[in-house]
Formats: C-alpha cells, sequence, structure tokens
C-alpha cells in the first residue's frame, strides 16, 4: 500500500476503539489474505492514519506488502487490549511479538444453525456470532450458566442434538428448553437466542432481571439455598460487562497483596526468554520459562522513535508513548526498549486466562500504557524495583532468563545442529505396533526441556507392517492438522524422529507434501546417532543436546506403546502374569519380538540377548508361554 492508500482507508475508519489487521495477499494465489500486523487504538481512523508517514524502516516494508487493511470496533480499550492478543496468537502476525507457548482469551459464541448452540471457545466457528474476548474463563463459565438457566439455550453437540426424538438431561434440570425434542419452536427459539445476544452487546438487565426475580421470590419462600444460587449468578452477570470482562476481585482484602510474579526478560536475535518466579505469602514456590518469537526485522529496525504503544507499530508526532531521546536510527532500538515491548507483550499474552497476581516485580517498565492501564484497573501492583530483596528477586529471574539462552540442552543442541535459534518447543513422533496389528502413533511436546503432557496426541494408524509408511502417516496427519488450522498447539521448533535413515525419510517426504516447514531429525536406538538432512551426528554420550534429544525420543517411544499396550490389553496381560517380568521388560520384549507369540517362539539365547532378562527369566518365560 502507498500512503495515500493509508489515508483513505483511515478516512473510513470510526473514531472508536477497537483493533486493526494490516493484511497481505499472496500473488497468484486463492487463498485469504495473510495477516502480518495486529494493533489496537482508542481512535481508530486517528491510529491508522498515523502510518502514512512511516518512522522506520520496517514499518516501511510492512506498509508496502500490505494489500488492505481490516478492523474490528469494540466497547472499550480493555476489550481491544484482549482482542489484539487474541489475534496475535490466532495469526501470529509477522511483525508483532508473539508468545509462543500460550492459550488465547475465551469467547461466546453463538454457533449458525437453526438452533444455535452456545460455546465457550478460543477458536470460534465460521459464522458464528461472537462475544467477548474476555479474562476469566471461570467467571465466564458462571455466566454461561445464568445465560442457559435463564434462556435454556442448548449446548449439546450437533451429533447428539440431532439424534434424538426425547429432550436430554438438561431439559429435566432447566438448562436447555428442549428444542431437541420438539418441546420449543424455531420462532420461540430465536427469541430467546436475540435476547442472550442483547446481553453480551451490554444489556445486562436482559439477564439480570429475571435472576434478580427468581432470587427474590425464592427469598420470600424461605428457599435461601435457591435464593443464594441466584444471588451468585447475579453477581457473576452484572459483573461481566461491568469489569470489561475481567475477573471480579474475590479477596476480602484487596490491599493484602500476597501473591507476587517476578519477570525477567533476556534477549537473543529473534527469540526472548521471559522467567517467571512465583512466590505466595515471602515464599518461592515456582519457576518457570517462557518463549517468545520476534520478527526478525524489528532487531534492526526497532528504534527509541517509534514508540510502543500497541506492541511494535509507530505512534503518531505528539502522543505519549515511547523516547524521544533522538538516537541514531541506523543503530536499531536501545536493548531496554526491547526488553519493555517484550515485557509488554509477555504480560498481554499470559494472563489471558491465569489468575493475575497481587504484584508483579518486572526487570523493565512496561511500555504499553494501556498494559499498565489494565492491571491498575485490576488492582495489580506493578513496579521495577533497584534495591533490596525484591531487586533481588527480579536478579534471579533475569538469571534464569539468561542462562536459558547461554547454558541449557536447547542451545547447545542449536548450536550442534547450526539452527537458526534455540529449539525450546520439540515435537517427538513413534510407531508401535505387532507385526502391522494395532498400529498406533504418538506426539509428545516438550518446552523448555520439560514435557508439556496436556499436549500429548496419539493417533490410530493403519494397520501394516511398514514402519516407514506408518511414520509417514502420522506425521502428514500432524502436519495437516497445523497448515489446515486445526491443531490448537503452537509450531514446534523442532520435530524429532524415532528411528533410522528411513523413518527420517518418510518423515520428511509427509512434511514436504504438506508444506509444513518445521525442521526434521532422528535418533535412531541402537548407536544413539542423530540424523539430519544433511548427515549424521555422533555426540559424547554425556552431550547435553544428547541428552535433550533422548528424554523426547524416549517419551515418545514410552507413550506409544502405552496406547498400543492398550489395545492388545489381552496380549499384555499374558506377559505380566509371569514372575519377573515387569513393565519395563515387558515392553522390551515386545518391542524385541512383537507379540506375545513372538516371544513364545524365541529360543532361549534370543530371550537372554534381551536386556534384563536372566537365565532364570528366560526359563520362566519358556515355561509359562
Amino acid at each position: 500500500m502507498e500512503g495515500a492508500a493509508v489515508r483513505e482507508r483511515a478516512a473510513e475508519l470510526p473514531r472508536e476503539p477497537g483493533v486493526y489487521q494490516f493484511l497481505e495477499h499472496a500473488p497468484g494465489t486463492a487463498e485469504d489474505d495473510v495477516v502480518i500486523y495486529v494493533g489496537k487504538a482508542v481512535d481508530l481512523r486517528d491510529r491508522v492514519r498515523s502510518y502514512v508517514d512511516p518512522r522506520s524502516d520496517r514499518i516501511s516494508r510492512m506498509i508496502h506488502r500490505a494489500s488492505a487493511i481490516d478492523f474490528a470496533v469494540t466497547d472499550t480499550e480493555t476489550q481491544a487490549l484482549l482482542l489484539e492478543a487474541n489475534l496475535i496468537k490466532r495469526h501470529q502476525p509477522r511483525y508483532n511479538v508473539r508468545l509462543k507457548d500460550d492459550k488465547s482469551y475465551p469467547m461466546v459464541e453463538l454457533t449458525d444453525h437453526e438452533f444455535p448452540r452456545i460455546e465457550i471457545t478460543r477458536d470460534p466457528d465460521a459464522g458464528a456470532t461472537v462475544f467477548g474476548p474476555f479474562t476469566d474463563k471461570g467467571h465466564l463459565e458462571a455466566v454461561v450458566h445464568a445465560v442457559r438457566s435463564v434462556y435454556g439455550i442448548r449446548q449439546c453437540p450437533d451429533g447428539r442434538f440431532y439424534n434424538r426424538d426425547r429432550p436430554c438431561l438438561d431439559y429435566q434440570i432447566g438448562l436447555c428448553s428442549g428444542s431437541c425434542g420438539g418441546e420449543i419452536s424455531a420462532e420461540e427459539y430465536a427469541k430467546d437466542v436475540a435476547q442472550v445476544g442483547r446481553f453480551f452487546e451490554g444489556e445486562t438487565g436482559v439477564l439480570a432481571d429475571p435472576l434478580r426475580e427468581g432470587m427474590e421470590e425464592a427469598a420470600a419462600e424461605a428457599d435461601f439455598e435457591r435464593a443464594a444460587n441466584f444471588r451468585d449468578r447475579l453477581e457473576a452477570v452484572e459483573a461481566l460487562h461491568g469489569s470489561g470482562g475481567a475477573a471480579v476481585d474475590a479477596r476480602e482484602d484487596p490491599e493484602d497483596a500476597r501473591a507476587i510474579d517476578v519477570l525477567g526478560a533476556s534477549l537473543e536475535g529473534d527469540r526472548a526468554t521471559v522467567a517467571r518466579l512465583h512466590a505466595e505469602d515471602g515464599k518461592l514456590i515456582d519457576r518457570d520459562q517462557h518463549t517468545l518469537s520476534i520478527p526478525d526485522v524489528e532487531a534492526a529496525d526497532v528504534t527509541p522513535e517509534e514508540g510502543v504503544a500497541d506492541g511494535g507499530a509507530p505512534v503518531a508526532a505528539g502522543s505519549t508513548g515511547g523516547d524521544r531521546s533522538g538516537n541514531d536510527r541506523s543503530e536499531g532500538g536501545r536493548p531496554e526498549d526491547r526488553l519493555a515491548r517484550v515485557l509488554g507483550s509477555f504480560v498481554q499474552q499470559y494472563y489471558a486466562d491465569r489468575t493475575l497476581p497481587d504484584r508483579l516485580l518486572l526487570s523493565e517498565r512496561l511500555a504499553d500504557p494501556d498494559v499498565e492501564a489494565w492491571l491498575e484497573g485490576e488492582g495489580v501492583s506493578v513496579s521495577v524495583p533497584g534495591a533490596g530483596r525484591e531487586a533481588t528477586l527480579v536478579d534471579l529471574a533475569l538469571k534464569n532468563a539468561r542462562r536459558s539462552h547461554d547454558t541449557d540442552e536447547a542451545g547447545a543442541l542449536r548450536d550442534s545442529l547450526s539452527l537458526s535459534s534455540r529449539p525450546t518447543r520439540i515435537e517427538g513422533f513413534d510407531v508401535s505396533h505387532a507385526q502391522g496389528r494395532d498400529v498406533v502413533g504418538s506426539n509428545v511436546v516438550f518446552a523448555n526441556g520439560s514435557p508439556e503432557k496436556s499436549e500429548y496426541r496419539r493417533k490410530k494408524l493403519e494397520e501394516t507392517n511398514d514402519d516407514y509408511a506408518n511414520m509417514r502417516d502420522l506425521l502428514q496427519w500432524r502436519a495437516k492438522r497445523a497448515v489446515e488450522d486445526r491443531d490448537d498447539r503452537p509450531d514446534p521448533d523442532l520435530l524429532l524422529i524415532d528411528g533410522g535413515e528411513g523413518q527420517l525419510d518418510a518423515a520428511r517426504d509427509a512434511l514436504d507434501e504438506c508444506g509444513w516447514e518445521v525442521p526434521a531429525i532422528a535418533l535412531a536406538k541402537d548407536e544413539e546417532i542423530v540424523l539430519t538432512p544433511e548427515g549424521s551426528h555422533d555426540w559424547a554420550s554425556d552431550a547435553p543436546q544428547l541428552h535433550l534429544c533422548q528424554r523426547v525420543r524416549d517419551e515418545a517411544h514410552r507413550f506409544a506403546v502405552r496406547y498400543h499396550e492398550t489395545l492388545r490389553d489381552d496380549v499384555s496381560t499374558v506377559l505380566e502374569e509371569v514372575s519377573g517380568v515387569g513393565p519395563e521388560l515387558r515392553t522390551r520384549l515386545l518391542r524385541r519380538f512383537g507379540s506375545v507369540d513372538g516371544v513364545r517362539a524365541a529360543s532361549i539365547e534370543e530371550l537372554r540377548g534381551v536386556s534384563g532378562v536372566g537365565e532364570r527369566t528366560a526359563e520362566t518365560l519358556r515355561s509359562r508361554l
């Protein structure tokens, strides 16, 4: 886009708070435009107009790449802040700072059906009517429960809804109007849906008034338990819009600040690490690390003159954001300015569905005044301590963040494989079967060297006694879900295949076919040699990068074998009854011989060739099987 096109588009925008998106269209394709930048604004028209005269080469290139500007109006500045974070996480725009390992803010959707379904979601369906985003899922669930108790909007999935001839239990307990069983007409149901839409658009009384009437009626009948139930729902409903969708502070004494989060940020190329320490009642009880992706163009082009009012876009002349120190633009932004922006982006995205602490101790001041205003509105005390015990905690957080760059296993793996950045998020894959029967695949996730078990996935594959074809099918399944945006997990930095050259080639064929550009390596079991498309690496047994690969490989193997054993419990049970054969040895036997039949057919010498099987155990296996 040229400056004139930006000015013309800006003139079409309203003077209201909201979110704007710069879009890029890939020439020669029929695909939707790609979001390359997301920003928020108190006044959409003025904010977008500030891009007419870009203040850096980075912004100039972004505008030149853009083919269109889209926008969405919000009711409040807080909603604009949260919606911006949601869109950054969903689209991963190349010109925004992006938290790689976090979730989106929850929203409410009314689906596009004859009898719409109400859902809390982070990824709305196409055609759905969406409200939000909101900051506290638990609070939002209480509100949706109240909505259903008053208006009876269904929540059941389509498969259950369209295959019933009488209403389900939700109808019996008053949470649904029985649309699946014909207890309400489509016209009446549509009226109730319209009332629900009015409530989420800001008409609190549409829902609060019926709840208040129910509370007063229950109290008059001395049914105090039911009255208290109505009261709790009424409080949740009235708080929803009053706080801009934020959670209600349930503490008796908001000044009693006992929960503290300490954040320290460190930069390395196009990556930043934020280390978080969590303390309660003066005791340090938790620590973790998180990786953010910084656009490669930012490292060279961000300058103090640009300002950071919305996570990286320039601030209009005369506004309050940014440092006007006059530093030379060719030098790039000062590290402390970039760290301030990283911390602001982290705080905005990390606390999407987490309880905010009472205090935040930071290594740098936040660059975004909107984030500061949001925290202040939530009653969070924010400070950058300069001395004392609090400053010591911040120093500790900084050491954790810097150590993750300099001495950890991921850094060693990056250096050994000449990767462009630290592989802080690794996914491991393995296949398990019994001579082509009960074929399963595992997909495990490690973040910052630790397993993320909530993000593990497993897949039942076509039954074939071909390890290469099985691995290809498994990686094709994962890659398709990623490129079609059907996987709610962020893309990994590295894929690790349990196997040798054949498995790696099969996996890379699947990645190429699907167009998923993620580097892949393999780790063979016997020689413990890491294979890459360029060659092999025989690292020392105590190499930290090898230890990381082994943990991922072993976990992928364990998860695959466990699923395989679940599918063939009748086979596993036979080995479980053999004295002296525990879970680990049983796994090794099945892995070596493929099935109980294979174990049964093995000779004493072959059995003793399995690690952990001595002469006595081998004899026991032969006699028992």
